[in-house]
């Protein structure tokens, strides 16, 4: 089994896609709880396919996709919270609009490249193989970025996850909190792009959160739990990649769902049990 993971980890390429994969799953983990948490993974998943137009025009224009990226994510977290704050339009049907607007308008945008196809694919799926020591600095950072500020603003974000106006009477500007929020989940986004794509994001970011969610209740330890949750899909995903053949970015995201139901079927099963001894007695 040991010799299983170390042939898997041996080639370079597939130590930087370990290396980027953790990073991605920390991140995401620890903006994924604050979306979890407050019930925003329709947000979440609205901000990941976002980021696509700010990608597209980075590889039509040729500059930097990350800055592209955030771009775009700003931009998004704008519109979304002016549409929600600003029209009698309910925020789910907002957040609609803007998705499909802004995964449109960047698939317009990279149809005009000459190879298409491929743009598509890189952009919506990512390329985990093909993350380079640069992709890994700017990740690092993104992700430095993500926790100290997730750090000082631990209570700002706490006390808006459970209560808005309690949040405004003690002065914690939860306007200004959840705009940091949005821009702390287009980090997260940005940071892991590279690795698992824009589509398959939402896995890291929703899934290993909810399944720690099952096992845990306090938030620091939501957060340690889905990043441990998430460094397991990575690991486990990239070993399937190499030895079966499948997309990396895919196998990783799909992983990370399924440890939410695995968890839920084992909990279930517990209790079955219990509540059948406890009949039994």
């Amino acid at each position: 089994m040991i010799g299983w993971f170390s042939e898997a980890f041996s080639p370079e390429f597939m130590q930087r896609a370990l290396l980027a994969g953790l990073l991605a799953s920390a991140a995401c983990a620890v903006v994924g709880t604050w979306v979890v948490l407050r019930g925003l993974t329709f947000l979440g998943d609205a901000l990941a396919h976002g980021v696509v137009p700010g990608l597209a025009l980075a590889l039509l224009w040729g500059f930097s996709p990350i800055l592209g990226a955030f771009v775009a994510a700003l931009a998004m977290s704008g519109a979304v919270t002016l549409v929600t704050r600003r029209t009698r339009v309910r925020e789910d049907t907002g957040i609609g609009l803007l998705f499909v607007g802004m995964l449109a308008l960047g698939v317009v945008i990279i149809s005009r490249s000459a190879s298409f196809a491929t743009d598509v694919t890189s952009l919506l799926f990512g390329d985990v193989l093909g993350v380079t020591a640069a992709d890994l600095r700017g990740q690092a950072l993104g992700v430095a970025v993500v926790v100290v500020t997730s750090t000082i603003l631990y209570r700002p974000f706490l006390a808006l996850t459970f209560n808005e106006e309690k949040a405004a009477t003690l002065g914690l500007r939860p306007g200004l909190a959840h705009f940091a929020l949005l821009a702390l989940l287009a980090t997260a986004i940005v940071a892991s792009f590279q690795a698992i794509g824009t589509l398959l994001v939402f896995g890291l970011l929703i899934g290993p959160p909810a399944t720690a969610g099952l096992l845990v209740r306090r938030v620091p330890l939501v957060m340690l739990t889905a990043v441990a949750l998430g460094a397991l899909a990575v690991v486990l995903g990239l070993t399937l990649s190499y030895h079966q053949g499948t997309a990396g970015g895919a196998t990783i995201a799909g992983l990370a769902v399924a440890e939410f139901f695995v968890v839920l079927a084992a909990q279930e099963v517990t209790g079955a049990l219990r509540r059948t001894r406890h009949h039994a007695v």
